[in-house]
C-alpha cells in the first residue's frame, strides 16, 4: 500500500494512486450490506448521502458524505447478477505495464492492476482495519522482534496463468527489483525493501519468511502486490512491460484480452480459484475528461467523473444515474522540477504568488462542495489522525513577498511587468494534462498569479497518454499533479517523494538529512510517534520550496443505476472508484 502518481487531469484526481504503492498498490475492503436507503428523487429531504449515492434528479442541497465511508453501493454477492459488461473511461493506459517501476506507479496502472494481480492487503473505508486478503495470503505473522521475522503463509490455490504456484519465489524477486540495491531497476520506491536482510523459503514453497536487518513498520506496507518472478530480471522489470500487460503472468479473477493505447478488454479468468466475477466483461476506454463526459451522456460507458461545474451539472439533468461522492485519500499538487528551476530563490517566489485557496474554489465552483481545510502535507489528508499543515510560514500566498523574495535575489522589473536577470526574462512553463475547461480556468488564473507577482508563467497543454513519460523524463518545470494514497500508512512513502534518490522524486531535489529523517519513519513502530517523525521531515523538505499542496478534492463520479460494489470508498477503492480488492464483486443489480 502506500502512494501513485495522478496526473492533473480534472478538478478531480484521478489516483491512486493513489492509489497506489509507490511500491505497491494495497488491496483495500468494501462495506457489506446491499446499499439500499429511502431516499428518493425531487421532492424528498436526504440529510445523508447514501451508500448508493444520490439520484440524478435529487433537486435539493447535495449532502456531505460521512468520512471514512462507503458510497459504491456496497451489496451482497448473491444480491448481483451474473454477467454483463462494464465500460469505463481511463486516462492513459501504459505505456509502461509494470505498477513497481517508476514509470509505471500512476493511477489508471493500479486501477488495471486490480482487475488481473494480487492485491494481498485488504482495508477498511475508514482504514482502521488492514488484513491480508485470503485469496492470496492466508496468514501474517510477525514471529520475532529482534530481529524483526514475518512470515507469510500463501493460499495454496494461488497460482499464475501460466501455471506457476505463487510462493516465496515471488517475494524473492519482489525484494531484489525493490530494494535499491541493483541500479539496473528502477522501482517506484524502496520504502521497506530496502530494509530487509533475507528473503527464503520457509517451512514449503507457500511459506515465505521475511526477515529485517532494520526495523520497518507497519508490515503490512510490502508486499502488498507482487513482481511475478518469470519478469524478475533488470531488462524485463525496466522494458519487458511496455505496451504488454503480460496477462500470462498474472493471477485475479479477470484476465487480459486484449489491450492498446486507446482498449483495454478483461474477461473472467477461467484459472481463477477464488469466487467467480459477476462480470462477463469489463472495458477501458481512453479518453479526456470532455469525451468521458459526452460519452456518458450517449451511455457508451458506465461512469465518469463528475468533479467539474459542467460535469456535474450534465449528470444531475439525466435519468436513471446516480451520483457517488466521498472524501478523497489524495491530495492535488504543484510539483516544482528543481533541475529546470534550480534557484530557490524562484521556487520561493513562486510558491508565494500562488493563490490556494482561490485555486481550490475555481475546482469547486459548482459541485456544491466546501472544503474543511486547505490540506499542509503531500501525503496526509487532513482529516486524518496526526495531520499537520507543514507549509513553511513564509511560503503563504502574497505577491508582494514573491517580489520581495526575487528583488533580493537579484531580479528587478523589466518595463514588461516581468523579472529578469542577466537580461533573461524569468519565464516558467505550467504542464498540464486536459483540456476541461477547469484546467483551463486554472492555468489561466496561475497565469494572472505569475503576472501579479512578476513572473512570466506560460501553459504548456499536453495529452493525457503523454503524462507518464513527462514525469519520468523530467521534462517540465511546474507541473500540476496528485498523489493518492491507497492506504492508511501514508506516511510511510514520505521517502519516495521526498528522498533524493527515489525515482519517483519528480522534484528532484533533496539532502542526507531529509533522506535519514524520511528513512526513520520506517522503524518507529507507534503510528502517532511515526507520524510525528514524518511531520518534521516533511516541514523540513518543503522548505525546498518545490512542493505546493494546495487541494483535497473529493471523489465524485456518476455511473449508470444499479452497478453494484463500484465506487469511492476511503481506503478500500483508488481515487476514482476502482475497488482495489474483490474486483469479482463488481456487477449490476438491475
Amino acid at each position: 500500500m502506500g502512494f501513485s502518481q495522478i496526473g492533473f487531469k480534472s478538478s478531480v484526481i484521478r489516483v491512486t494512486a493513489l492509489v497506489a504503492s509507490a511500491a505497491a498498490v494495497v488491496a483495500l475492503a468494501a462495506c457489506g450490506g446491499n446499499g439500499t436507503s429511502n431516499a428518493t428523487g425531487t421532492g424528498s429531504s436526504i440529510t445523508e448521502e447514501p451508500a448508493e449515492g444520490v439520484p440524478s434528479n435529487y433537486s435539493g442541497t447535495f449532502p456531505k458524505p460521512v468520512q471514512g465511508k462507503a458510497y459504491n453501493n456496497p451489496t451482497d454477492r448473491d444480491k448481483v447478477k451474473d454477467g454483463g459488461t462494464l465500460t469505463l473511461p481511463i486516462g492513459e493506459i501504459g505505456p509502461n505495464w509494470n505498477l513497481n517501476a517508476a514509470s509505471g506507479n500512476t493511477q489508471d496502472m493500479a486501477d488495471l492492476w486490480a482487475f488481473y494481480m494480487p492485491q494481498l492487503y485488504i482495508s477498511s473505508s475508514d482504514g482502521s482495519k488492514v488484513e491480508p486478503n485470503t485469496d492470496y495470503l492466508t496468514k501474517v505473522e510477525q514471529t520475532s522482534d529482534s530481529p524483526e521475522t514475518v512470515v507469510h503463509t500463501l493460499n495454496d490455490k494461488a497460482t499464475w496463468n501460466d501455471g506457476t504456484p505463487i510462493d516465496y519465489t515471488a517475494f524473492v524477486s519482489t525484494w531484489k527489483a525493490m530494494n535499491g540495491e541493483d541500479s539496473a531497476y528502477s522501482p517506484s520506491a524502496t520504502d521497506g525493501y530496502r530494509d530487509i536482510e533475507s528473503v527464503e523459503r520457509g517451512s514449503s514453497d507457500k511459506e515465505v519468511k521475511v526477515t529485517f536487518k532494520n526495523p520497518f513498520y507497519p508490515i503490512e506496507s510490502v508486499f502488498s502486490v507482487l513482481l511475478p518472478p518469470q519478469s524478475a530480471s533488470a531488462d524485463t522489470f525496466t522494458s519487458g512491460w511496455q505496451k504488454n500487460p503480460h496477462s500470462e503472468w498474472s493471477a485475479g479473477p479477470f484476465k487480459v484480452e486484449s489491450a492498446t493505447d486507446s482498449e483495454v478488454v478483461f474477461v473472467r479468468n477461467e484459472k481463477w480459484w477464488g469466487n467467480k466475477a459477476k462480470l462477463d466483461k469489463i472495458i477501458f476506454r481512453q479518453m479526456e475528461s470532455s469525451a468521458a463526459i459526452n460519452a456518458f451522456k450517449n451511455g457508451e460507458i458506465d461512469a465518469t467523473g463528475a468533479g467539474t461545474a459542467d460535469t456535474f451539472k450534465t449528470v444531475k439533468s439525466m435519468d436513471n444515474v446516480q451520483i457517488r461522492r466521498s472524501y478523497g485519500t489524495s491530495i492535488t499538487t504543484y510539483t516544482i522540477n528543481a533541475k529546470t528551476v534550480p534557484d530557490i530563490n524562484v521556487r520561493k517566489a513562486i510558491v508565494q504568488a500562488i493563490d490556494r485557496q482561490s485555486l481550490a474554489n475555481i475546482g469547486f465552483a459548482g459541485i456544491e462542495w466546501t472544503p474543511d481545510v486547505l490540506p499542509g502535507s503531500v501525503l496526509v489528508p487532513t482529516f486524518q489522525a496526526g495531520y499537520e499543515d507543514n507549509m513553511p510560514a513564509d511560503a503563504k500566498f502574497s505577491a508582494d513577498n514573491a517580489k520581495k523574495t526575487l528583488e533580493s535575489a537579484g531580479y528587478t522589473m523589466g518595463s514588461d511587468g516581468y523579472y529578469a536577470k542577466d537580461g533573461q526574462t524569468l519565464t516558467i512553463k505550467y504542464t498540464t494534462f486536459s483540456d476541461s475547461p477547469v484546467i483551463k480556468a486554472t492555468a489561466n488564473a496561475i497565469i494572472k498569479m505569475g503576472k501579479d507577482a512578476g513572473i512570466k508563467i506560460e501553459g504548456d497543454i499536453r495529452a493525457s497518454n503523454d503524462f507518464s513519460t513527462t514525469m519520468s523524463s523530467g521534462n517540465y518545470q511546474l507541473v500540476g499533479m496528485g498523489w493518492g494514497s491507497s492506504g492508511p500508512y501514508n506516511y510511510v512513502y514520505g521517502c519516495q517523494i521526498y528522498c533524493s534518490t527515489s525515482d519517483s522524486n519528480y522534484s528532484f531535489i533533496g539532502n542526507a538529512d531529509i533522506d535519514q529523517k524520511m528513512q526513520s519513519i520506517n522503524t518507529t513502530k507507534d503510528t502517532s510517534e511515526a507520524l510525528k517523525k514524518f511531520n518534521e521531515a516533511e516541514k523540513e523538505a518543503q522548505q525546498l520550496y518545490t512542493q505546493v499542496p494546495y487541494s483535497a478534492d473529493p471523489i465524485t463520479i456518476a455511473v449508470k443505476k444499479g452497478l453494484a460494489n463500484y465506487g469511492p470508498a476511503g481506503y478500500a477503492t483508488s481515487s476514482y472508484g476502482t475497488p482495489l480488492y474483490h474486483t469479482e464483486d463488481v456487477g449490476w443489480t438491475e
